[in-house]
């Protein structure tokens, strides 16, 4: 039940116990998560970097999905989209060092702020050349960012909503000026906003072809089967030690995982808590990214949809508990939480998400009876086994206050995107809200404000666009954990989404592989991996 970007939770090959009831009941030992609180930090896990670094060969990465692009402009900048591939192809302007827990430079030398932070200078490193040996310099970041302000990309409303002008002030340095404070301004140029693509990309028809500044090129793409990254002995920081990468498509997270235990992989991306505890029992090494708000139920409160009464948005988080989803989907493995950031994220405060009341919810769902609601829920969600066993605790849990639920399961990925997010042909959906723990201010902006582009029908409110804005604008911890107060519980009050729980994201690799480089979204940069 989860694709995480752009919101699908899918998962596969899933094995839910059938003897779990619909009521929930479990001991408080079965309620405990099993082994995901050793994966809660950001991070390496179990990895060992020593020895002599070796020369060549191809690393094969079990890849989450196949991209439907390599454009950033198409393209969410994440390792379960295509992330992976772009990040070595485009290299990123910034990016998020998780043991200093903050964003430095790549493709920039630096950046700074003025006092209030409404004014930005980004300074370029010398000599960095794009693929086609044309110069990486401050006009080729401003034309590429125009090209991504004026396209409908994954962040544009972010970006021309933010910001008012970036200039070439001189061949090494760019100026930002934006429409009001934004203390953590930094963390967008390490999505797809820094990934600046070179004029030769864009051909004459307005086709496009992948032409970065990053350590590797694009090379044979077999759609379906792989994806090949080309070494480029020209890279700015040095040539790459590998010869290639090989993104493998296998289909599903269980067999990329079963093909890494089998040596024909040599890393791959998993986010599905039972496989995320089987990687750290097993001690494999690995980066890990949490995502909170990955696993959530979307309700639509477009006119004439049941969301449309907040009473009816407010029962169903009422009447689904996140404990049964977690039991129900994952086996009890993973974390439930109504949370929007539960208690390991830095970002966790004492307000906490709504608890499970089902004689509120009943009583609810009686008054909107009473005014002419026929009760009935129509829920979109996936065919996979996880998607599934999520639909029946939902039927249950929904039933068991007086709701009749429609179940419309979509056959496909491209089928359950497009009744959710293009035709709004839904009442209640499994997705992803996904905020990013090193920034978790642009999905914010993209699925929870009123300017957003990925609201999909969701209720936005002046009230939650405020709270938003404060948390944009604070330049202090304390003023940021107040702004993440009042957001939750505006979300408490306009019931938008129903949580049930985060996931961790972890790239695993062999023990073979070394030199891994860590960013935001999951997105690994591969410049210094080797294979011994």
């Amino acid at each position: 039940m989860s694709i995480p970007v752009p919101g699908l939770r899918r998962t596969a090959a899933v094995v839910v116990a059938a003897s779990l009831l619909v009521s929930g009941c479990a001991s408080q030992e079965e309620k405990k998560p099993r082994g995901q609180g050793k994966a809660l930090a950001e991070g390496f896990r179990n990895v060992d970097d020593a020895g002599e670094p070796v020369d060549g060969g191809t690393l094969t990465y079990g890849a989450y999905t196949e991209p439907t692009s390599l454009d950033p402009t198409v393209t969410i900048a994440a390792a379960t989209t295509g992330g992976i591939e772009m990040a070595n192809i485009y290299d990123t302007l910034l990016n998020f060092d998780p043991d200093e827990q903050e964003f430095v430079p790549r493709l920039a030398k630096s950046i700074e702020h003025d006092a209030d932070y409404t004014t930005w200078t980004l300074t370029l490193r010398d000599g960095v050349t794009f693929s086609d040996g044309t110069p990486l310099d401050a006009a080729a970041v401003v034309w590429s960012q125009q090209r991504y302000a004026t396209a409908k990309a994954p962040e544009t409303a972010l970006w021309a909503g933010n910001v008012t002008s970036a200039t070439a002030t001189d061949a090494h340095t760019v100026t930002y000026e934006l429409a009001r404070p934004w203390p953590l301004f930094p963390g967008i140029l390490s999505t797809g906003p820094g990934m600046v693509v070179a004029k030769s990309s864009v051909g004459a028809d307005g086709s496009f072809t992948p032409v970065g500044a990053g350590p590797f090129t694009l090379g044979e793409w077999k759609h379906g089967e792989s994806l090949e990254l080309e070494a480029r002995d020209d890279y700015w920081d040095g040539a790459p030690r590998l010869d290639s990468v090989k993104m493998a498509f296998l289909g599903d997270q269980r067999t990329s995982l079963d093909s890494l235990e089998g040596g024909d992989i040599d890393a791959a991306l998993v986010r599905d808590p039972d496989l995320v505890d089987e990687v750290l029992d097993k001690k494999l090494p690995a980066y890990v990214n949490m995502r909170a708000a990955s696993n959530v139920a979307i309700i639509n409160a477009s006119e004439g949809a049941a969301g449309h009464d907040v009473r009816v948005r407010r029962a169903i988080a009422l009447a689904i508990d996140p404990e049964l989803m977690r039991e129900r989907m994952f086996g009890g493995t993973g974390i439930a939480s109504s949370d929007l950031f539960p208690d390991y994220s830095v970002w966790h405060t004492d307000a906490a998400g709504l608890a499970p009341d089902r004689a509120e919810a009943t009583k609810l769902v009686e008054e909107a009876k009473a005014d002419g609601w026929d009760g009935v829920i129509r829920y979109v969600d996936g065919t996979d086994p996880a998607s599934r066993a999520a639909t029946q605790a939902v039927k249950a849990s929904l039933e068991a206050v007086g709701m009749t639920l429609d179940p419309k399961p979509a056959r496909t990925i491209s089928e359950q995107i497009t009744r959710i997010a293009v035709e709004r042909d839904y009442d209640l959906a499994g997705w992803s809200i996904n905020f990013v723990e090193a920034d978790p201010f642009a999905r914010m902006y993209a699925t929870m404000h009123s300017g957003g582009t990925q609201t999909y029908g969701m209720y936005t409110s002046p009230a939650m666009d405020e709270h938003i804005a404060a948390f944009q604008a604070a330049t202090t911890k304390d003023d940021q954990l107040k702004a993440i107060t009042a957001l939750q519980e505006q979300v408490n009050e306009d019931v938008p989404f129903v949580t049930f729980g985060p996931f961790s994201e972890l790239s695993v690799w062999t023990t073979k592989v070394h030199g891994i480089t860590g960013g935001a979204n999951s997105m690994i940069l591969l410049d210094d991996a080797w294979v011994d």
